[in-house]
């Protein structure tokens, strides 16, 4: 696999310029994954910051959903108001896009314009209605096995994660986990429940639900938790409506009288399952943030995304919606595995179990990070003739999966097959919109885009300006003249990457000191020290530039990021000096920031925010001798105006170059 090396940034190149937009429209050549009759489930809880988060109001939908197969659904369920009680039976009809990668968006049951974006994987959907920024939801559906489950099918042993939010304090938001042994004969026995509650710190709350019992309905399992007594606080009690995944490995479910959300997966009494390797994981999730649960205040994120493994390395995406903090925003951070993980394991965060094989894992958060998350393992994907990998769609800088999007000016590597006749480059410092012999094409929105090269298997474009004119943008390469499958994506206004050296998201960042020597292990960059930092995906530019020209020299006109871009070293905001093109450069952004003093000597993580996004992957090695006062490199960008950091946002608290390290089941 090619990567964009540190030639890249000192070497430019680009091509002709075409402003013929069209309007796109959502792949829905993967709407056939999502056909026959599904149990679903979703949460929906409303938590504002004018309250401190505390819940105003919750919604719980669930039933079934008939999915045509050709992109229309009808539901029948009973809908729960926080406010208003029970309609137990409500029919919805609605249109559902899925892209050839499984990722697409249902029209939103309740929510008239808004969407629940997500992705599909073996007869599963799960997906988070991101964008509407009025509510936080999570969405489950599993296609309904065959024959429907009865109460021999339910037996084994199933590790649980469960989370509630159904009261209007904030520290009542709890989440919890337990094992559940059904024999196939409607018991589960004692169930030993442990779980958080917000206020309570991180102080366990322990409940054992005696006796428990369950019976089949319709295909699904009806369990009840008896009541804990009046002296002991409950983590889960009453009556919980549990559904199966098609081969019943995975299971999801809540109260059919709360607003609480639980999954499951079936565990095996042989070797442990371990996440497969270099593979492609789509995931969703919520959880709270209670950092500042001590001033009254509780932050509730659901998000959905997708994390990539490969040799131990994680890159891992979050389009988040916090409703609090941050407001809808995409994360991406990186960490690594210290095996892939065997049945059960953790990090700071979360704790882990494995199940399927290695195709599902469920999370169950630790405080301050209360939550649930669940992961399904992408299929594969293959295609003939000149096929773009409808997940092969990737940050040429951080490598951050294809569920991130793309972004105006963005540096993006394409993966496929028959791509190409062979490899060719640019050789100019104008990217062309054509290389090799016979000529490529890559055409996003119909606009022929700058490219840097092209291979039989992977292609390296910039994404054109013009493509922020629409929320989604579709995809297209043409290998002498014979087009591709078209594979669509969302656009953000910023996608931002980190050049790293090696090339692989996240070691440490490509960046120079003053005098162009490399910022490394062995030349860190010093406490006070402006240096440059090389990346893409910051958005568009003022003066505005043709695609795939390289950025401006002169110090009269450079080409700064319209999008105010933050800087944090090892959590501390550093000053931003300059944002925008490259120098010279084609392709690429440059950061020029002052390294903050007080720093830890070592490697520490940058982080790069921009109004929709936020990345956490690369490192800049910071060292503790003598403050170097010198002039940022290119101190032609310098004209006495700095810009004022965005507030920090938290991403999602999960595999922030954090080496994660097994535990026992």
């Amino acid at each position: 696999m090619m990567r964009l090396g540190r030639a890249a940034f000192l070497f430019s190149i680009l091509t002709g310029w075409q402003a013929f937009a069209q309007t796109p429209v959502w792949d829905s050549s993967g709407d056939s994954m999502l056909s026959g009759t599904y149990y679903f489930r979703e949460v929906a809880w409303v938590a504002t910051a004018s309250n401190g988060g505390a819940l105003s109001d919750a919604v719980a939908l669930y039933g079934t959903i008939n999915f045509s197969g050709t992109g229309t659904y009808t539901i029948a369920a009973a809908y729960l108001d926080g406010v208003n009680g029970l309609n137990p039976s409500v029919s919805i009809s609605g249109t559902y896009s899925i892209g050839a990668g499984g990722f697409g968006f249902l029209s939103h049951p309740l929510q008239s314009g808004s969407v629940i974006r997500g992705m599909v994987a073996n007869g599963i959907f799960i997906g988070s209605c991101t964008e509407a920024g009025s509510f936080n939801d999570l969405f489950i559906a599993g296609l309904i096995p065959s024959p429907a489950p009865t109460v021999p099918y339910f037996s084994g042993s199933y590790a649980m994660s469960y989370v509630n939010y159904s009261s209007s304090t904030v520290g009542a938001f709890e989440d919890a986990q337990f094992t559940m042994n059904p024999n196939g004969a409607g018991s589960l026995g004692n169930v030993s429940i442990r779980g958080y509650f917000a206020g309570n710190g991180t102080t366990v709350t322990g409940q054992v639900a005696s006796n428990v019992k369950y019976i089949s309905s319709n295909g699904a399992m009806v369990i009840t938790f008896p009541a804990a007594n009046q002296n002991t606080l409950s983590l889960v009690n009453g009556q919980e409506y549990l559904y199966f995944s098609p081969d019943g490995n995975f299971v999801f479910g809540g109260s059919p009288n709360g607003f609480d959300m639980l999954i499951g997966v079936r565990t095996t009494s042989g070797g442990a399952p371990q996440l497969l390797s270099s593979s492609l994981y789509y995931n969703a999730g919520v959880y709270s943030d209670a950092t500042q649960i001590s001033s009254g205040a509780l932050d509730l994120d659901t998000y959905y995304g997708s994390f990539s493994l490969s040799n131990g390395t994680v890159i891992q995406h979050s389009r988040i919606f916090s409703s609090v903090f941050s407001g809808t925003y995409s994360a991406v951070t990186t960490g690594s595995l210290a095996t892939p993980g065997a049945g059960a394991y953790s990090d700071p965060y979360t704790s882990y179990t494995i199940g399927n094989g290695g195709n599902v894992r469920i999370g169950f958060g630790i405080p301050p990070y209360l939550g649930i998350d669940v992961a399904l393992a992408a299929p594969g994907f293959s295609g003939t003739g000149v096929y773009l990998n409808p997940v092969g769609v990737l940050n040429a800088g951080s490598y951050a999966p294809f569920t991130t999007g793309i972004s105006p000016g963005e540096l993006i590597t394409l993966f496929g097959t028959n791509l190409a006749p062979s490899f060719a480059q640019a050789t100019t410092t104008i990217f062309p919109n054509k290389l090799g012999n016979p000529s490529v094409q890559v055409f996003i929105d119909g606009i022929a885009a700058p490219l840097y090269y092209v291979s039989p298997t992977q292609i390296s474009a910039i994404v054109p300006y013009a493509v922020s004119t629409y929320p989604i943008a579709t995809i297209q390469v043409k290998n002498n003249g014979v087009a591709s499958n078209t594979v669509t994506e969302f656009v953000n206004s910023t996608t931002p990457g980190v050049l790293t050296s090696p090339a692989n998201g996240i070691s440490v960042a490509a960046a120079l000191h003053s005098d162009y020597s490399l910022v490394t292990e062995k030349s860190p960059a010093q406490p006070g020290e402006s240096i440059s930092v090389y990346l893409t995906g910051l958005g568009g530019v003022f003066p505005p530039i043709q695609d795939g020209y390289p950025g401006s020299s002169d110090a009269s006109s450079l080409n700064t990021t319209t999008n105010t871009i933050a800087a944090l070293v090892g959590g501390t905001t550093a000053t931003v000096l300059y944002s925008g093109l490259a120098p010279g450069l084609t392709g690429l952004y440059q950061l020029n920031i002052t390294i903050p003093t007080g720093l830890t000597a070592g490697d520490n993580l940058l982080d790069i925010e921009g109004p929709d996004s936020y990345s956490s992957e690369a490192l800049i090695p910071v060292g503790s001798g003598v403050t170097l006062n010198v002039a940022p490199l290119g101190t032609e960008v310098q004209n006495g105006q700095t810009e004022k950091p965005a507030q920090h946002r938290k991403p999602r608290p999960t595999q922030k170059n954090v080496v994660v390290n097994p535990v026992q089941p």
